[in-house]
């Protein structure tokens, strides 16, 4: 059976695309089929990561919830982003969500069917074999991020060393403990290099009750890859890299 895994954030900003991207990218590299859905739709980018332009893209997520395609047909096969250190089972799939202006508005105009976003997760799952399941949802809660967290096995939800994002997560922590996630876990992005990490990891676990998978620190290379490639593929020997190594290795355990 197929483990979900959702990546969440209360505000923008925090790099929880590229924290699923790279925990994707990491469980694949172990010899996993996985997927990535984008349901951000308001504001899609995870695709940039994988080099995926908007000519490529035949069909997307927003395709598929307006009835045009299948989820599988809007899946787009990254795999060669493993950059041939994958194993003989190593899949990846990212469907991704338009970044049409016509196709964003008519989502914010409209919305789509939420119990159509649910059966594409497990369609997909049952149509590419998938192993591993991530979901890069929309920051902040509502309708389809309530649908995401209800159905996953694990979240993560990714916060900086921030007072506005202290008080988001504690929302967020309290909505996904009432909707019985199973496993729930804080990742920590983006603290300056001279922070005390020990303290601030104790403290943000004493805070939520929640455990810390990892705390990573802002990064010059991060920003100088600028969203051009999967971090952890490009600099695999980085301290970033073998923390979400780690992670990842959590996630299969």
């Amino acid at each position: 059976m197929a483990k979900i895994i959702s990546i969440h954030s209360y505000r923008g900003g925090t790099g929880k695309s590229n924290v699923t991207a790279n925990l994707a990218a990491t469980v694949a590299l172990a010899g996993n089929k996985v997927g990535i859905i984008d349901t951000d739709l308001p504001s899609p980018g995870i695709h940039v990561l994988f080099g995926i332009k908007e000519e490529q893209v035949k069909y997307t997520l927003n395709d598929f919830l307006w009835g045009n395609c299948d989820i599988s047909d809007a899946a787009c096969d990254v795999s060669y982003m493993l950059k041939e250190r994958e194993t003989e089972d190593s899949q990846i799939y990212l469907v991704p969500s338009s970044v049409k202006l016509n196709d964003i508005s008519r989502i914010l105009r409209e919305g789509f069917n939420a119990d159509m976003l649910f059966e594409g997760f497990q369609d997909l799952i049952k149509e590419l074999d998938i192993d591993y399941l991530f979901i890069d949802t929309h920051p902040g809660l509502n309708e389809q991020t309530l649908l995401s967290l209800t159905i996953s096995d694990l979240v993560f939800i990714v916060l900086r060393p921030d007072q506005q994002d202290f008080q988001g997560t504690a929302v967020t922590v309290d909505v996904s403990r009432r909707l019985n996630v199973p496993e729930l876990k804080l990742l920590v992005n983006k603290a300056l290099k001279d922070y005390d990490f020990q303290q601030i990891h104790q403290q943000i676990e004493k805070t939520y009750d929640v455990n810390v998978a990892a705390i990573l620190p802002e990064s010059e290379d991060m920003i100088r890859l600028a969203s051009s490639g999967i971090f952890c593929l490009e600099y695999p020997n980085h301290p970033i890299s073998k923390s979400l190594i780690e992670v990842g290795e959590k996630i299969m355990s």
